[in-house]
């Protein structure tokens, strides 16, 4: 009888060590824990309670960690549950913060949030994009007396953050 508990014990134990890694992201903990983000086993298997996938949050959370910003886990979680691009919006901190523009996470937030890319706002202030007017770069007109004027012209649109 004692020889039969020791097959079932051990497939329990395996059933249970199954359970435990397809609940807890053990290799993901590791690696934020090995880049110095201060995040618990106990925070990631709630974030999976909560629908969201601790991925999204943790790497960047790494991402900002290792730029020396200072985001935590619950405005990314916010963020990404009110519909946000967590990692676009910590990309463009990142790039802000190289461009010495001064952008807060919560105005970072809010430009995503209103449906503008806020990373393509931070680039375009710092390279500002030339727009040929109309497309093909060339207006044409003719007058009365049948002279023909031909111009281009280029707009160049820089992104203000501040305003």
């Amino acid at each position: 009888m004692e020889l039969m508990l020791i097959p079932v014990a051990i497939v329990g134990i395996i059933i249970a060590i199954a359970v435990f890694f397809s609940f807890v992201p053990v290799p993901l903990w590791l690696s934020a824990v090995a880049s110095g983000v201060k995040i618990s086993l106990i925070q990631l298997v709630f974030m999976k309670i909560r629908k969201v996938p601790p991925k999204l949050i943790v790497e960047p959370l790494i991402s900002s960690q290792k730029a020396g910003l200072r985001v935590t886990s619950n405005l990314l979680e916010t963020h990404f549950l009110a519909g946000g691009d967590v990692q676009r919006v910590v990309n463009a901190l990142i790039a802000a913060k190289k461009a010495n523009i001064e952008l807060d996470f919560n105005m970072a937030s809010a430009i995503d949030l209103a449906g503008r890319d806020v990373l393509d706002a931070i680039q375009t202030s710092v390279n500002p994009k030339v727009i040929n007017c109309p497309a093909n770069g060339l207006i044409s007109a003719v007058a009365k007396d049948g002279i023909q004027l031909k111009a281009k012209a280029r707009v160049t649109v820089r992104t203000n953050i501040k305003n």
